[in-house]
C-alpha cells in the first residue's frame, strides 16, 4: 500500500488537494445509512474498538490506573483513593448550606439539588419529578408494565430490584460490617448507618422542623416528629381502629390483641410483648438502677420511672379530668381515668369477647383461659396467675403484716382485711339489705344475712345431719366426740 495515500476511518482514499469534510454522525446511524456488507477490515476495527473500551482509563499524561483490590472489603476498584474514604470516613466535600459532608463530588452535587429544589427529571406519564435519572428510569417501569430485573438472596429468598440492595442484604447473613467508626470503633453494615452514627460524636443535627425549629440527626426522626404537629397517624389497627404514628408502635399494639409475648427472660422465663420491657425486667435480677433523681437521689430502673417520680416531686399535673376535675401528672393516666366515666372498654378478649378498659387487665384475664401461672412462691413452689396474689401468699411464710389500723394499732397482712376492720371503729355499714334495709359493714355479712330471707341452708352437719345457713355451726355431739 502506498505511503502517499491517506486513509479515513471508513477506508476512503482522498486526493492530496481535497480536504476531508466533517462527518455527519446522523448518516452513520443504522436507520439512516444503507446496510454495508461486512468485511474482515470492518470486523477488525470493531474488535479494536471493543478492546479500547476494556482498557483502563487514562489519568493524567502518559499514566493510567489499573484496578486494585481493597484490603478491607476485598472488592476491586480503579480509584482506590475515593473508595477508601468509605472505610476511613473521610469526606472532603461539604455543603455550604447545611454543612453536611460527602466523600464524592457527585454526591455533593446531587445533595445540592435538595436545597435548590431542583428535580430536572420528569416522568412523561404522570409528571412526577426526580433528582436522579436512574430513579426516574425505575419509576417509568411502573407505567410501562416492564418487570424490573429481580435479584434473589440465595439464603432466605428475599427479592430485590437492585443488585446493590442485595449486596447490602447479604451482610445480614454473613455478619459482615465493613464500615467502621473512626472515633469509637463500632462497625456497621451500611454507609448510611455509619453517617447517622457519626452525628452522635459530632453533635450534628442537619434536619430541622419547619414548624418549631427542633433539630434531628436523622431524616426519619424529623418525619416522625412532624406527625405530632400534623396529628397524623397513618398506621391503623385493623382490630380496634386505633391509629399510630409509627409502624413499630402498631406492631407492638397488635400484640395486646393477640397476646403474643416474644421476648422471654433467660432467668425466670417471664415473657414480654416489648423488648424494652424485657431490658427493664432484667435489671430486677441484676439489681441495676442506673437512673437517679436529681432532687432526692432515689434510683430507678428506667428513665421513664424517674421522669414520673420527678413530676410527682415537682407537683406539676398537666392533665385535668373534664368530668370530675381530678388532676394527673401523666396524660395516659388521665385518659385511662376518663374511661371510668365513659365506661369505654376498647380491649376485648378473643376467646369470650369480654371487654376491658386497660391492656394489662386483658392480659391478666387471658390467663384464666390459658391456665398460665407465671408467678411461683420461692418457699413452697405454689404458683399464681397474678403477682399481687403471690406477694400476699408470701406473707404467710414471712409473717409480715404491713397494714396497721390507725385507731387501735392492730396489724394485718392484707389491705382488704384492714379496711374491713376500720369499719368496726367508724360504724360504717355501706352494704344494706334490699328486704329489711339492715346495714352491714362487709359484703360477706350481707350475703349471710340474705340467706335468712331466702331460706338457704348450704352447710350440712355430718354429726346431726342438719343444715345451717352459717359454716360456723358446731354440733354438741361433734364437740363431745373430739
Amino acid at each position: 500500500m502506498s505511503s502517499g495515500r491517506r486513509r479515513t476511518c471508513r477506508g476512503r482514499h482522498l486526493s492530496p488537494g481535497r480536504q476531508q469534510r466533517p462527518v455527519d454522525r446522523k448518516r452513520l446511524l443504522p436507520a439512516a445509512s444503507p446496510p454495508l456488507s461486512p468485511t474482515p477490515r470492518t470486523a477488525t476495527t470493531t474488535a479494536q474498538r471493543r478492546r479500547r473500551r476494556l482498557r483502563p482509563r487514562r489519568h493524567g499524561r502518559g499514566t493510567h490506573k489499573t484496578s486494585r483490590i481493597c484490603d478491607v472489603c476485598g472488592i476491586s476498584f480503579r480509584d482506590m483513593e475515593i473508595h477508601m474514604r468509605i472505610h476511613t470516613g473521610q469526606k472532603p466535600f461539604s455543603c455550604k448550606d447545611c454543612g453536611k459532608h460527602f466523600p464524592r463530588k457527585g454526591s455533593l452535587e446531587r445533595h445540592m439539588k435538595l436545597h435548590a429544589g431542583e428535580r430536572p427529571y420528569i416522568c412523561e406519564f404522570c409528571g412526577k419529578t426526580f433528582i436522579e435519572n436512574t430513579v426516574l428510569k425505575r419509576h417509568i417501569k411502573s407505567h410501562t408494565g416492564e418487570k424490573p430485573r429481580i435479584y434473589s438472596c440465595d439464603v432466605c429468598g428475599k427479592k430485590f430490584t437492585m443488585s446493590q440492595h442485595l449486596d447490602v442484604h447479604k451482610r445480614i447473613h454473613t455478619g459482615e460490617k465493613p464500615y467502621t467508626c473512626r472515633v469509637c470503633g463500632k462497625n456497621f453494615r451500611q454507609i448510611g448507618n455509619l453517617d447517622s452514627h457519626m452525628r452522635i460524636h459530632t453533635g450534628e443535627k442537619p434536619f430541622i422542623c419547619s414548624l418549631c425549629g427542633k433539630r434531628f440527626r436523622q431524616k426519619v426522626s424529623l418525619e416522625t416528629h412532624e406527625r405530632f404537629h400534623k396529628k397524623e397517624k397513618p398506621y391503623g389497627c385493623h382490630l380496634c381502629q386505633k391509629g399510630f404514628r409509627l409502624k413499630s408502635y402498631l406492631n407492638t399494639h397488635v400484640r395486646i390483641h393477640t397476646g403474643e409475648r416474644p421476648f422471654s427472660c433467660s432467668v425466670c422465663s417471664k415473657s414480654f410483648s416489648q423488648q424494652q420491657n424485657l431490658v427493664s425486667h432484667m435489671k430486677t435480677h441484676t439489681g441495676e438502677k442506673p437512673f437517679s433523681c436529681s432532687v432526692c437521689g432515689r434510683r430507678f430502673l428506667s428513665r421513664f420511672s424517674m421522669k414520673i417520680h420527678t413530676t410527682i416531686n415537682t407537683g406539676y399535673k398537666n392533665f385535668i379530668c373534664s368530668v370530675c376535675g381530678k388532676c394527673f401528672s401523666r396524660e395516659r393516666d388521665g385518659k385511662r381515668h376518663i374511661r371510668a366515666h365513659t365506661e369505654e372498654k376498647p380491649y376485648s378478649c378473643s376467646v369470650c369477647s369480654k371487654s376491658f378498659p386497660r391492656p394489662s387487665s386483658l392480659s391478666r384475664h387471658m390467663r384464666t383461659h390459658t391456665g398460665e401461672k407465671p408467678y411461683s412462691c420461692s418457699v413452697c413452689g405454689k404458683r399464681f396467675n397474678l403477682l399481687a396474689n403471690m406477694k400476699r401468699h408470701m406473707r404467710t411464710h414471712t409473717g409480715e403484716k404491713p397494714y396497721s389500723c390507725s385507731v387501735c394499732g392492730k396489724t394485718f397482712n392484707h389491705l382488704d382485711s384492714m379496711k374491713r376492720h376500720i369499719k368496726t371503729h367508724t360504724g360504717e355499714k355501706p352494704y344494706s339489705c334490699s328486704v329489711s334495709s339492715k346495714g352491714f359493714p362487709q359484703p360477706g355479712a350481707l350475703s349471710r344475712h340474705m340467706r335468712t330471707h331466702k331460706g338457704e341452708r348450704p352447710y350440712g352437719c355430718r354429726v346431726c345431719g342438719g343444715n345451717f345457713n352459717r359454716k360456723a355451726h358446731q354440733c354438741v355431739g361433734e364437740s363431745s366426740s373430739r
